[in-house]
């Protein structure tokens, strides 16, 4: 069995850097899965189509072509149907699409085998809201990354305005604080740790911490 590494969290919490330190640190394959529904979102802002139109969401979801193009440590290219959007992706408003989208019961399970495609040999390090608890229950580690919704606003506030994005952090504390809700209210795959998740709060470790910890806690698996 290829073995998979998951990692859970909120918005801002800090498991996508932290999910692909840990995947180059191990030599495997990396599973960005809100980029999957963030690339929904953006196709169905160029198509017209709601964030509530079940039907044309999951036509878009059966016709969307996502590609990643991974050059050396940093973030990989993403293509949607074949447009590179890497950028467009981290917009406040795609990503508050994307939540609106994920929480169609029938929209998630459009996508899921295209999530269960990216296990591949050696191993893959897979990041979500439902990693561990739906998309691979049967991961050998589970790891649910959380921090105050204060400092994951902050996190956000310098990776979007670091991208050239205007916001502000009164602002991103609100969005953050609606998305924790809606994720967790949703009927399918709410945002929760799994029973057997270790549960890491991050609001005062530095990410190279983080990182360490993680990779400790994969190297001290039997698996391993």
């Amino acid at each position: 069995m290829i073995p998979v590494l998951a990692l859970d969290g909120p918005s801002g919490s800090g498991k996508g850097a932290v999910g692909m330190a840990v995947a180059s640190a191990l030599g495997w394959h990396y599973l960005d899965s809100g980029a999957v529904y963030r690339a929904l979102g953006l196709l169905a802002s160029w198509e017209g189509v709601a964030c509530d139109d079940e039907e044309g969401l999951n036509t878009l979801a059966r016709t969307l072509r996502l590609r990643f193009v991974h050059a050396g440590t940093g973030e990989p290219q993403v293509f949607v149907n074949e447009r590179d959007c890497a950028l467009q992706l981290r917009a406040p408003e795609i990503a508050s699409a994307a939540s609106q989208v994920a929480a169609i019961g029938s929209v998630r399970a459009a996508l899921l085998s295209r999530q269960r495609a990216a296990r591949q040999a050696p191993g893959l390090v897979a990041d979500g809201r439902d990693m561990a608890s739906h998309v691979f229950p049967d991961a050998f580690l589970k790891v649910y990354l959380t921090a105050s919704a204060e400092v994951r606003a902050r996190r956000r506030y310098d990776q979007l305005k670091a991208k050239g994005f205007g916001v502000t952090l009164s602002k991103l504390i609100g969005e953050i604080r609606e998305r924790d809700e809606r994720d967790a209210r949703r009927e399918v795959a709410p945002l929760q740790p799994a029973q057997d998740a270790i549960v890491l709060d991050s609001s005062v470790l530095t990410l190279r911490e983080v990182i360490d910890q993680v990779l400790a806690l994969v190297r001290a698996h039997p698996v391993f």
